[in-house]
């Protein structure tokens, strides 16, 4: 007991959680050890009892520790281990007052699901296995709304799903996949999980650095991945200037003259950026993802996926051997949401009050001396001068983020082992409209 009395530096209830949250993210606090009681901790700190509880209460409130009555206060337990390598570095096992990590929308933006579930029918009407997996209704809205002229179309469960499949269905083990970097942690741990090498470009306020990107494709890729939209994490659009620039480079390359483009634009209507895509420029090499978890509801589980018909048909006839189809019930529902006059103004403006937020948010970190911009999207990216110190920082002040490293090529990083510069992904969507307290607390953590 007397070591952790030792690593306290401030004997206030603030200082007294900061010290013990340090000790839990360093990992010499290890999930389930027991804590000293509140009095043998007051008594070694020289402190009165409730000086310690309040700090006990900061920190079971952010959900590093948990009370098991009179058994004592414990380490609260490490995240589920069936999770993907990365994604465990994202889990959302800690509780927090504001939960800014989980890259998810504000369910209050989403559009009301009530008037659209009671004009599709109760009834499934699928009367054969082999009959065309998407309703015809939808497919045509999805031709009509694609960023491009498109030769086949098909609707898949939800952006990773038709990743996924189109990875399963181009690649083969060995070969490389440029990725921006960072990048959303599932690409890495899909490209791991089926053999294939990762090769970060990165990226400026605009998109895929065209130099670096130039360089990458020396490495003979199979496949280019990136997020033309709203990128995840740094909330980064690409501009049709720069998607121009980098679709020439690619034309260009010798070493890449049969790498397909893989576009996963996840956040669709909920962007306020151009829609673009390297279709526009090389139609027969690009499949384009459209998401709309974030605009719609990720329960939905839907998207969809365009591009040459050669490409495409691989993908239907690889899920017809799994899921087979994406439920017709969930397409007739999505598309009474994108055709619903109420349901599009309602996403309209969950898009404005998304961009509101960013802009707020920007606004006011520069306010505190640190650069910021605002993203695209519900995700930005804040510079920190130590990861770790700033993930301690913010969950005692009840503000959880999820940390840069996980985002990163190479082993994935996470804030308990990081000990440099870094960067934390902050979901501004779900930060509320009161940002003050938020940038105050962003900018407290950045600078430390």
């Amino acid at each position: 007991m007397k070591s952790i009395a030792l690593s306290i530096e401030e004997r206030s209830p603030q200082g007294i959680a900061g010290g013990i949250a340090r000790l839990i993210t360093t990992g010499d606090l290890a999930p389930g050890d027991r804590l000293p009681t509140v009095r043998e901790l007051a008594s070694d700190l020289g402190v009165s009892p409730a000086t310690v509880s309040h700090a006990w209460q900061r920190l079971a409130s952010t959900g590093l520790i948990t009370s098991r009555g009179r058994s004592g206060s414990f380490v609260r337990s490490v995240p589920r281990e069936w999770m993907p390598r990365r994604y465990r570095g994202l889990d959302g096992a800690l509780e927090a007052r504001l939960d800014l990590s989980r890259g998810t929308p504000d369910p209050a933006l989403l559009p009301a699901l009530g008037p659209a579930l009671s004009r599709v029918s109760t009834r499934a009407d699928t009367s054969s296995y082999q009959q065309k997996p998407d309703i015809p209704e939808l497919h045509d809205l999805l031709r009509d709304t694609w960023p491009s002229a498109v030769e086949s179309i098909t609707v898949t469960n939800g952006a990773l799903d038709a990743i996924d499949r189109a990875l399963a269905s181009l690649v083969r083990f060995g070969d490389r996949v440029i990725v921006e970097n960072p990048t959303f942690p599932p690409f890495l741990d899909l490209l791991e999980h089926h053999g294939l090498e990762p090769v970060g470009v990165e990226l400026d306020r605009e998109g895929m650095r065209p130099d670096a990107f130039a360089a990458a494709l020396r490495a003979s890729p199979a496949v280019v991945l990136l997020q033309p939209r709203a990128h995840n994490p740094t909330g980064v659009s690409l501009s049709l200037e720069r998607a121009k620039e980098l679709a020439f480079v690619l034309y260009r390359s010798r070493s890449a003259e049969n790498a397909i483009v893989l576009e996963d634009d996840h956040s669709g209507a909920i962007s306020t950026a151009p829609d673009v895509t390297f279709a526009t420029w090389m139609p027969e090499r690009v499949l384009h993802v459209r998401s709309f978890s974030k605009s719609h509801g990720p329960d939905l589980r839907i998207g969809a996926l365009g591009g040459p018909r050669a490409l495409v048909d691989r993908v239907v006839a690889r899920r017809l051997l799994g899921p087979g189809w994406t439920s017709r019930m969930t397409q007739a529902l999505l598309f009474e949401l994108l055709t619903d006059p109420v349901s599009v103004a309602e996403v309209e403006r969950a898009r404005d009050t998304y961009a509101g937020r960013q802009l707020r948010l920007a606004d006011a970190l520069r306010g505190h001396g640190i650069e910021a911009y605002p993203g695209d999207g519900i995700n930005t990216w804040l510079r920190v001068a130590d990861e770790r110190d700033a993930i301690v920082r913010l969950t005692a002040a009840g503000i959880r983020v999820a940390p840069g490293g996980p985002f990163l090529l190479g082993e994935p990083v996470h804030a308990q082992t990081s000990q440099r510069a870094g960067h934390v992904r902050v979901t501004v969507g779900v930060a509320g409209d009161d940002l003050a307290p938020v940038a105050e607390a962003l900018a407290s953590a950045a600078r430390a």
